[in-house]
């Protein structure tokens, strides 16, 4: 028997390092896995550098950067690599294979890190769902169970091709919003820029001369006094601090709140009734949480635990309740139908849709059509709503400047009256 150093996940994603007792480095493998192990690194003890660079997942120099500076794999990143991978697959290319080409030409170093420890896994027995489990940083639930569905029915290459069409078509949403907003922000923040200019290095030097000009005993107009009072409750350092560090407060504390079960759910509801954003947020997570949903059931994952998956990646407090009650029901035996209906959440609509869907056996093709129609009223949303921003900005901006402009030329008309008076 021969002792090898190993390195490997746990099933919480844990790195563990030990020694194990194994005839040769496959059986090694071999007895980690029945540990419930994922080996990423198995080398003989005492091995040269020469064995320990060909051992499962090791390198030459083994130095990682620490986790909380590496940061999160970007969405458009993964979505490219599932492109990729369905594409090599679809073409009967081996898995295996596949992997090790995408690991030699990705740049992203977490996904070069995981493509290599994943090939190790699946060239050791591993499934390829088994294999991206042990990456839940990168690859979430959602991604995970396709692959076991697809692995399951014999269709890796269509579930990987499904959940590419997803991932491309949430990203598109995610930057139609945010290229919506850019204007609206940028906007935004050169008004709080020019008016708290003013209100800290202009305002307070027309104070003083005003104060000089009106002489003692006159009041300036009411607008201008307003303005001058904020300016130099802006101005008192002394002033500013405690208001600095009162929204600081508040804002650690929604947050700390938002994390619990009942300030998410409170929130997120409110979200709901911001005018203007809280139908688009609603149209958003039913339009993702449907197209999820759909494409887990057509790549067969059982309809329990792709409600599972759907409530945990729904996005909102609201609509995750909502599936909640559902996955109870159908637990039960009911339909999906009476519980959507008592959510007051999901639309008629989709109520009506997923009712015919069921009637017909044609469930997951429904849920794509909903997803799709939503789809398209997100982005209709959100072009009717920057066409609304923007000149809303606008106005806010020329109100806010043109309040302060007016508020300094009215002493200016009293001094002048004043000296015609004289």
């Amino acid at each position: 028997m021969q002792k090898f150093n190993y390195v490997a996940l746990d099933a919480q994603g844990k790195e563990q390092k030990g020694v194990v007792e194994a005839n040769d480095q496959n059986q090694a493998i071999t007895a980690l896995r029945q540990h419930n192990l994922f080996p990423q690194s198995v080398t003989p003890v005492g091995g040269t550098a020469k064995t320990k660079s060909k051992s499962l997942g090791a390198k030459e120099i083994n130095i990682k950067m620490p986790a909380f500076l590496r940061g999160r794999v970007k969405a458009k990143d993964l979505m490219v690599l599932t492109r990729q991978l369905a594409t090599l697959v679809d073409s009967g290319l081996p898995l295996i294979r596949g992997l090790r080409i995408l690991t030699k030409q990705t740049k992203n170093a977490q996904i070069k890190e995981a493509l290599t420890g994943m090939s190790a896994s699946v060239e050791g027995g591993a499934t390829f769902s088994e294999a991206l489990s042990q990456y839940p940083k990168i690859f979430d639930h959602l991604y995970v169970n396709m692959a076991k569905a697809g692995e399951a029915g014999g269709v890796l290459e269509q579930s990987l091709t499904r959940l590419a069409e997803f991932l491309e078509k949430a990203e598109k949403i995610k930057n139609k919003v945010k290229s919506a907003m850019t204007y609206p922000t940028v906007v935004l923040f050169v008004a709080l820029g020019i008016t708290g200019f003013l209100m800290v290095a202009v305002i307070p030097k027309f104070e003083k001369v005003f104060t000089d000009l009106l002489g003692e005993g006159k009041k300036m107009p009411p607008l201008t006094q307003f303005v001058m009072n904020i300016s130099s409750t802006f101005s008192d350092k002394g002033t500013v601090l405690p208001i600095v560090v009162g929204i600081a407060v508040i804002v650690v504390g929604i947050k700390l709140w938002y994390k619990t079960a009942t300030g998410r759910l409170a929130l997120d509801r409110l979200k709901l009734y911001i005018p203007g954003v809280g139908p688009l947020i609603l149209k958003s997570s039913i339009g993702r949480s449907t197209r999820t949903l759909g494409t887990l059931m057509q790549s067969g994952v059982p309809v329990l635990q792709a409600l599972d998956i759907v409530r945990d990646t729904a996005g909102n407090a609201v609509i995750s309740k909502a599936y909640q009650d559902i996955h109870e029901s159908v637990k039960e035996g009911e339909s999906m139908t009476p519980p959507m209906e008592r959510s007051k959440v999901f639309p008629a609509m989709v109520v009506s849709m997923v009712d015919v869907g069921e009637e017909t056996g044609a469930l997951p093709g429904m849920l794509g059509r909903i997803a799709n129609t939503y789809d398209d009223e997100v982005d209709n949303a959100v072009d009717a709503m920057t066409s609304i921003i923007e000149p809303v900005m606008i106005v806010f901006l020329a109100v806010v400047v043109g309040t302060i402009v007016v508020a300094m030329f009215m002493p200016l008309t009293t001094i002048i009256s004043g000296m015609s008076g004289n």
